[in-house]
């Protein structure tokens, strides 16, 4: 076992197993000390000692699921490989996962949740596709490992991406002889997809003189996006290997564009009858409904370099002084392809604005917050998204962004919750060809993708290949959104005719009170949020300065000033 003062560091898996571990001893021990024959001279019964307390701790799996991981972790340390034997390669990964599970991306011993990190860690050392010399301890140095990003929890990716170095079959030209023409090599693979090779000679003396073709880097490779599919989540998915990244590649500092969607729905949420929804002003929305065209508005002026500390939330552990970012593109738009159908919405009790919405297709649409840049800050694109929800309500005005990002004339940040994380997924991450001064030469992504089937159509279409996993994980969700949707049909057809309920029948004044309420607020989740009168930005409490939070926790941690420990840090 490792040094005890490094269990933060150890996978969630492996402390429950020590906690079992420990337990087993604990109990073995107690019961062995009650049945002891106190006559004998030690007080203990014989030898038992060694009978007992050699029993393998948690041997007793409590179910079926227990025995299995049992099994598992028995068979793997039966199949230990010697790692000088094989060669290694850098190469890159890009990944998928749907994050609403995970505690985020990067591994945190803390974590409530499993992350992504860490079931990736699992599957890379079960395949012994990477070999440190402690596999309960997530310690990625061992691999030369970078990443692109890291999301937040509850965020997903459709386009993530890491470097590393891992096992490889080709050759070592010193560990044997070259392959000659006549051997042939039967392989096969381990329940845990390593692949094992035999050499099998044939053919007459001469044949065995002349040298097979040269190996293949990629169709003479391992299988790794389906060796790594098999052993991870089925929400999480290798998508493609890049076999030859450029030198002095980083999956961090090598991407020079990370492109991000946030998905939300029109109308945000439940909307109520026309005939007692409260509307934001002349024209605005009622509530519920967006107006799209003014956060169209708002998206573009984020677009272009520009100070977003009054756009992000202030890390000042990492006494960040730079909040300059180049955006490239930011807008809205439709996405027509995922619309779910709610036909209640249709009804003219339901329209979008105070004069009746001409838009007479089926509600709810669906859209996305589409924003491209060069880099984020922490929670950056989710205070954007908050800023354009409170533009589309109807309780900002465009122009609020442009505010915002003046930090001469807004130097601190008024206090606002920034927007829900589920709907945030981080779409793709771009490697342009870069020039000798090491900027993109355009926005193209060069890195030499190969993509799950390119090579073996198996591994994308066929059983528990890619799409077929995440087929089964759709249709999960879909059956509960269709089956929600019809209820919500069901419901809002049965009673009276709405209109006749509240304008006609006695009592319709105090029922449309009730209905109208408070306002209420979208960010982004499930459902609004009750809140008293809207107190617009620029009127609101503001949050320190980064400079003077900063400085508050750089004498916060023993530090004499922010400077101090920038120095200390070697923080740039």
């Amino acid at each position: 076992m490792s040094d005890p003062d490094r269990y933060e560091n150890w996978t969630k898996e492996a402390l429950i197993e020590r906690i079992k571990q420990l337990e087993a001893r604990g109990n073995h021990a107690k019961n062995f000390v009650s049945e002891a024959d106190l006559s004998s001279p030690t007080g203990l019964k014989n030898d038992a000692t060694t009978t007992v307390l050699s029993v393998a701790p948690g041997s007793e799996a409590p179910n079926s699921l227990e025995k299995k991981k049992n099994r598992l972790g028995q068979a793997m340390s039966k199949r230990k490989i010697d790692i000088s034997k094989w060669s290694t390669r850098y190469i890159a990964l890009k990944l998928a996962y749907l994050g609403k599970r995970y505690g985020g991306f990067e591994h945190q011993a803390s974590s409530e949740l499993p992350t992504i990190e860490s079931e990736l860690w699992k599957a890379l050392t079960i395949s012994r596709l990477i070999t440190p010399e402690d596999t309960t301890v997530v310690d990625f140095s061992c691999c030369d490992y970078s990443k692109c990003g890291r999301t937040d929890r509850g965020v997903s990716s459709f386009g993530q991406v890491i470097g590393l170095r891992v096992r490889s079959k080709r050759p070592q030209a010193t560990a044997k002889k070259p392959r000659l023409e006549g051997e042939v090599a039967e392989q096969s693979a381990d329940d845990d997809g390593v692949s094992v090779e035999a050499d099998v000679r044939g053919g007459d003396a001469s044949e065995q003189q002349q040298q097979v073709p040269a190996w293949d880097h990629i169709r003479d490779e391992f299988e790794y996006c389906k060796m790594l599919n098999r052993l991870l989540p089925e929400d999480i998915r290798i998508l493609a290997w890049c076999p030859s990244p450029r030198p002095e590649f980083s999956a961090r500092f090598s991407c020079r564009e990370r492109q991000y969607r946030y998905f939300f729905t029109q109308p945000a949420f439940s909307p109520l009858p026309s005939a007692c929804a409260v509307a934001g002003g002349q024209g605005a929305p009622r509530e519920g409904w967006l107006d799209i065209s003014a956060m169209q508005k708002a998206a573009k002026l984020f677009e272009g370099e520009h100070d977003f500390r009054n756009v992000c939330k202030i890390d000042p552990s990492k006494q960040i002084t730079n909040y300059r970012r180049r955006i490239y593109d930011s807008y809205i738009e439709e996405v027509t392809d995922a619309r779910p159908i709610l036909p209640y919405l249709d009804g003219a009790a339901f329209s979008a604005t105070v004069s009746e919405d001409s838009d007479k297709s089926s509600w709810p649409k669906v859209y996305s917050f589409n924003v491209n840049g060069t880099a984020f800050l922490w929670h950056q694109i989710r205070h954007m998204v908050a800023i354009l929800f409170m533009v589309g309500q109807g309780l900002e005005n465009p122009s609020i962004v442009s505010t915002l990002l003046d930090v001469e004339k807004t130097p601190r940040r008024p206090m606002y919750a920034m927007s829900d994380e589920v709907p945030l997924v981080l779409w793709d991450c771009i490697f342009p060809e870069l020039d000798e001064q090491g900027n993109g030469v355009n926005r193209a992504d060069v890195m030499d993708w190969i993509y799950v089937g390119d090579d073996d159509l198996r591994a994308k279409y066929g059983v528990k290949g890619v799409m077929d996993v995440l087929w089964e994980g759709w249709r999960s969700k879909m059956m509960d959104e269709l089956l929600s949707s019809r209820l919500m049909g069901v419901v809002a057809a049965q009673g009276k005719d709405v209109r006749t309920r509240l304008l006609v029948e006695q009592g319709g004044d105090d029922d449309k009170k009730k209905l109208g309420g408070k306002p209420r607020l979208y960010s982004g989740g499930n459902t609004w949020l009750s809140s008293g009168a809207y107190v617009p930005l620029l009127k609101r409490q503001l949050q320190m300065s980064p400079a003077e939070q900063n400085e508050k926790y750089a004498v916060k941690m023993g530090y004499g000033s922010s400077a101090e420990m920038k120095a200390a840090k070697g923080y740039r």
